[in-house]
């Protein structure tokens, strides 16, 4: 496994190391996995230069995290209910639900342009936002986790005048840290590298996020390969942030989950 993680990590390897040489170390064999002389004008352009990706960061932090709170948010409620509120239907209505993962996201795109464009939210961000506050997979996710706290814990806070809000923030969600960073995680990361909603819902460069900016960066340097990796380098960080801080919690819950009681 450790010689397969060193394999799968080898492009992102040669990928930062690219971004600090000179055109002429770019395809020099054998591969120089450590410059002798770094050098740093790639990075310096990808945010100072033409297209600065300054504009791009703040777009994609902005519908990233707009849209992850929502969607964690709505996620962990829609969960709740249907693992432990009891009404008639629960499960036909959920399998329903579920069942709305096996549509391809690209049948959706003409339906949602008509329906932004009526809503005239069509080119802005709130296109790529709304969408992504909703996501069956999270609401799948924690529901599975939600139906193993037991029953008689509910049970004891509804004896003690508890109702389903109080279990639900001062019970549930407490238990509930390591799913739930699972599910920011895994969120972030789709939003961050979403590229085809943001490609047919923003038109106006100055609403790119990073992935049409890369393409944009791409398409305007196609023969700079050190600008490449390093706006590619860049685009990268937020990721390698998020999985660092939210790491903790993944692993306690692959722990949690392997000890019986």
């Amino acid at each position: 496994m450790t010689a397969l993680g060193l394999l799968l990590l080898l492009p992102f390897v040669w990928m930062i190391s690219t971004s600090f040489k000179t055109p002429l170390e770019v395809f020099e064999f054998p591969i120089q996995w450590i410059p002798e002389h770094p050098v740093f004008k790639h990075h310096a352009n990808v945010w100072t230069g033409t297209g600065s990706f300054t504009l791009y960061y703040a777009n994609s932090l902005k519908i990233s995290i707009f849209s992850t709170l929502g969607a964690v948010t709505f996620a962990a409620f829609a969960a709740y209910g249907f693992s432990r509120v009891k009404f008639r239907g629960r499960e036909p209505l959920f399998l329903l639900y579920l069942s709305m993962m096996m549509i391809p996201p690209q049948i959706l795109f003409v339906p949602k342009f008509v329906l932004f464009n009526w809503m005239g939210i069509y080119n802005s961000h709130w296109a790529l936002i709304l969408p992504g506050m909703f996501t069956i997979f999270g609401v799948f996710l924690l529901r599975q986790f939600f139906i193993t706290v037991p029953q008689e814990i509910s049970e004891a806070a509804f004896v003690d005048g508890a109702g389903h809000f109080r279990i639900f923030a001062r019970i549930i969600l407490p238990l509930a840290k390591a799913p739930l960073a699972t599910l920011t995680i895994l969120d972030f990361s789709w939003h961050w590298n979403d590229y085809e909603n943001a490609l047919i819902f923003l038109v106006d460069k100055d609403l790119y996020t990073v992935p049409l900016g890369l393409q944009n960066f791409v398409l305007e340097n196609s023969v700079d390969y050190n600008g490449m990796m390093a706006a590619a380098t860049s685009a990268m960080i937020p990721m390698i942030v998020v999985f660092l801080a939210g790491q903790k919690f993944i692993i306690q819950g692959i722990a949690s989950g392997a000890v019986k009681g």
